[in-house]
């Protein structure tokens, strides 16, 4: 067993699970649910609960937008004024010209300046997602089975788990968690979290999992491999049965585990990583 066991899980929250009616508040439902999430956490409460003993420290990453965001419908308007769908992929030649604008003009040649540097870097088009992980809402908190599960580990440990928000920021996209795609040199929360990576580094055992593995989980396990010693891959694992794709986005997973396992990061599921063995 390694002596330092750290869990990360990824943004295990409401508005990313596909709950049954019995975990929703009336009126309410889940707005950027992946497909089997709500399993995914499930296993992973029960995974905690049974290696409780053994896990060391907990880290919970919490997407967190304002309703004002850049990555969100209601920034953005069509030529004549109407509104632009989610799931709509927006471009910097698109807005040059003017098939798309942002709703405040003032904001235009901020938002032209954003989508140039994240273009530059190759890793992600500007997406336009559901209103999600608002913060104080009920989608920005955590699925019920597994905050059980930490709250029961954090009375056994008398330690408490740490939270890192991202995504406040309304001008970048903060995929990872340990850095936002476009670093704001006004806003050190979109710059390396380097205490964080710190912490991280200092397991012998780190196992990631959380949603989704097409965008946060994969950017944050790519930084996590940039950032952290070389030899240090080898001691991430990811818990495939404990994370999913957004839909459509199936073919991101596939290529970020291809490109991880050349890496020499681990892969298991709840069923074969047994911490006591």
């Amino acid at each position: 067993m390694p002596s330092s066991v750290q869990l990360l899980a990824i943004d295990p929250q409401n508005d990313f699970c596909d709950l049954p009616a019995a975990y929703l508040p009336p009126s309410t439902k889940p707005s950027l649910a992946v497909a089997g999430a709500h399993r995914h956490m499930q296993r992973l409460a029960n995974w905690l609960r049974r290696e409780a003993a053994h896990v060391d420290a907990i880290t919970i990453t919490l997407d967190s937008h304002q309703r004002f965001d850049i990555a969100h419908p209601d920034f953005w308007q069509l030529p004549d004024g109407s509104a632009v769908a989610p799931f709509t992929p927006i471009t910097a030649t698109q807005v040059r010209d003017a098939q798309f604008m942002p709703r405040q003009p003032a904001h235009l040649a901020r938002t032209l300046d954003y989508l140039d540097a994240l273009e530059r870097q190759g890793r992600y088009t500007l997406m336009v997602w559901p209103v999600h992980c608002e913060l104080g809402s009920w989608g920005h908190g955590i699925h019920a089975d597994l905050l059980a599960a930490c709250g029961a580990w954090q009375l056994a440990h008398q330690r408490p788990m740490q939270h890192v928000l991202k995504g406040t920021n309304p001008f970048t996209e903060h995929y990872s968690a340990l850095m936002a795609e476009v670093v704001d040199p006004d806003d050190p929360g979109t710059a390396l979290n380097r205490p964080l990576l710190q912490r991280l580094a200092q397991s012998d055992l780190l196992v990631i999992a959380g949603e989704a593995s097409s965008h946060c989980v994969r950017a944050s396990v790519e930084h996590l491999v940039e950032y952290l010693p070389a030899d240090h891959a080898q001691r991430l694992v990811l818990l495939t049965d404990c994370m999913g794709p957004v839909a459509g986005f199936e073919a991101a997973e596939q290529d970020f585990f291809a490109a991880m396992r050349t890496r020499g990061v681990q892969f298991a599921t709840t069923d074969t990583l047994r911490l006591a063995d």
